[in-house]
């Protein structure tokens, strides 16, 4: 019985249990469920349990984009229940694999429906489709599904609420948990729809939904008088059921949630998990353009303030881009492209080739650019393009209600990537327009002056204008660790001369790297996979530990405590100073 009722369609909630930032507790089958409509309309139905300590997460908190854990503040975004972000490792970005169990959700009927493998979609019940149905009040009976259908088959009902005037009633059909009875009186008809939420073998849920819905004080007459009767129902059937065998109860099998993605072979010869397709690509800046990407087929993964993903061109290139939403917009991907002067065919493809309705292969989302959400204040720097991030990072920031400032520095009004995100962020949002560099300088110097505890600074922008907010903060005394730093790419002459080895330490395995070759090149050469994005020693993804021997960085992503302690290389750009690596591989 049971194997048959997870793969049906079932009612979990009613529409009205949903109101905006409110978390339901529900549970089918013996499984608890946190259900919860999100600012777009999404109803998330996830298991109701945080991944970390098993805390209930329906008595948890929705600010309309994700979901907090009340224990200790664990969040999850809406659509994939994937982990944004964990409060005891502020500057750190949630694995991809901490990712909460979801169900499949429909809202019919003034019903919420779900299922534990459900088929198909939820039933059309003729008698509901374009009637203006009326939800009556739902009804916890403590007895086993079966129990309760035989009772509502016999089940007799007043059409004008008057209880000393029951209809003759008759049975339309009965399909699975659900059965339809029409009451006929003095060529009345009404038509009522029961269906039974399996809660657990030995409680149960009445759901009814009336198809035609009665006006003024006769509505609310027909509403008491079917509450009555179905409480008297109730009473009848739990007496019954205490009568009878008591069942085992339903046990909810926990399972970890698979993460892995299909690899796809693209033009470039590397490999990408997802492909998407191009739903709308606009102007949204001079020489910008913004790209909406939807997924084809799996919902996409979760992303974090500052993740960036891979995006696999037509014409074979692999280029680098920032998702621009907050985390809880897991309907679509938003990028902003600047078309470069000297592009290599990377933004130019992207402008003037790809259109709407093209297919794209991407990677999964990487963040080596993750937000603090533990800082008193944060100060978010923009030049040009450089925005595209720190978007995420100002929309996620004002959604959690934190302090924060976003500074834009850009040539005129119509190089303002994304008005329209602008203006919802308000007064927080900070214009430098059309400064020449010796005035930048002097705006930043202006802005960084006086560094607090617990201040954070997050830079995104050309190389020298991250190089002069490194050089203006680390004069006016900022702490290497509250200055956050992203480079379009790499500004280093990268020398790739010299020749050494590197030894694995968890592989057993000795290389020679030669002149010419990166440390990455010679460990994808001998089968070692390493993740990469850029591969030109911006973004960070490369990165490994040195365990032994003396890194010679040729990276932008470390800062400059970080490049002297030695400790991490980025594989695709940096080498070795001394005659050998040992690295944690």
């Amino acid at each position: 019985m049971t194997e048959s009722l997870m793969n049906l369609w079932h009612p979990i909630a009613s529409a009205e249990d949903l109101p905006y930032r409110h978390i339901f507790q529900g549970q089918l089958l013996g499984r608890e469920l946190a259900v919860w409509r999100a600012d777009d309309d999404f109803v998330n139905v996830w298991e109701n349990r945080c991944l970390h300590r098993g805390t209930r997460l329906s008595i948890g908190r929705s600010d309309g984009l994700e979901l907090r854990c009340q224990y200790h503040g664990w969040r999850y975004a809406n659509r994939s229940a994937g982990c944004t972000y964990i409060p005891a490792h502020p500057a750190d970005a949630p694995a991809r694999t901490i990712c909460n169990r979801t169900f499949p959700s429909v809202e019919r009927y003034g019903l919420i429906w779900s299922g534990e493998e459900p088929t198909g979609e939820p039933p059309e019940i003729a008698a509901l489709e374009n009637a203006e149905t009326l939800l009556l009040r739902n009804i916890a009976v403590n007895a086993p599904l079966n129990l309760v259908l035989g009772h509502l088959a016999n089940y007799r009902f007043s059409i004008t609420g008057d209880p000393d005037n029951l209809a003759t009633t008759s049975m339309d059909y009965q399909d699975g948990c659900s059965l339809s009875l029409t009451a006929t009186c003095d060529g009345k008809k009404s038509t009522v729809v029961f269906f039974v939420q399996p809660v657990d073998s030995n409680r149960s849920v009445i759901r009814g939904v009336l198809s035609n819905s009665p006006e003024g004080a006769e509505r609310l007459l027909t509403l008491r008088h079917h509450s009555a009767e179905l409480s008297r129902l109730r009473d009848i059937v739990e007496l019954e059921a205490l009568d009878g065998p008591s069942l085992e109860p339903m046990v909810a099998t926990i399972e970890q949630v698979p993460i892995a993605l299909p690899e796809i072979t693209t033009p470039s010869g590397r490999k990408a998990a997802l492909r998407v397709q191009v739903l709308r690509k606009w102007a949204t800046a001079e020489g910008v353009v913004g790209l909406e990407l939807e997924s084809i087929g799996e919902p996409l993964p979760t992303h974090q303030p500052g993740a960036h993903i891979d995006v696999h061109l037509p014409n074979g290139l692999v280029r680098q881009y920032s998702l621009t939403n907050a985390p809880g917009e897991g309907s679509l991907y938003r990028l902003g492209v600047k078309l470069e002067a000297d592009s290599r065919g990377g933004s130019a493809c992207l402008h003037e080739t790809v259109k709407e309705g093209d297919v794209l292969a991407i990677s999964e989302p990487r963040n080596n650019f993750p937000l603090r959400r533990d800082a008193v204040k944060t100060i978010l720097i923009a030049g040009g393009i450089g925005v595209t991030p720190l978007l995420s990072m100002a929309q996620t920031l004002r959604n959690n209600k934190l302090d924060y400032e976003l500074h834009y520095f850009a040539q005129t009004d119509g190089h303002l990537a994304f008005p329209e995100v602008l203006h919802e962020l308000g007064e927080a949002v900070v214009l430098h327009l059309g400064l020449s560099p010796d005035e930048t300088s002097q705006a930043l110097t202006a802005l960084l002056a006086g560094p607090q505890p617990a201040m954070h600074i997050y830079v995104c922008g050309p190389g020298p204008m991250l190089e002069a907010t490194r050089r203006i903060a680390s004069e006016a005394d900022w702490p290497d660790e509250a200055i956050h730093f992203e480079y379009f790419k790499n500004t280093i002459e990268v020398d790739s001369s010299s020749s050494f080895e590197v030894s694995l330490a968890r592989s057993a395995l000795t290389l020679e790297v030669p002149s010419g070759k990166t440390i990455l090149e010679v460990l994808r050469d001998n089968g070692i996979a390493l993740m990469s994005s850029c591969e030109q020693g911006a973004c960070g993804t490369c990165e490994v530990t040195v365990i032994e021997g003396e890194p010679e960085h040729q990276d932008v992503y470390l800062n400059d405590s970080e490049k002297l302690a030695g400790q991490r290389i980025m594989t695709c750009v940096s080498r070795a100073k001394s005659p050998r690596l040992v690295l944690d591989i």
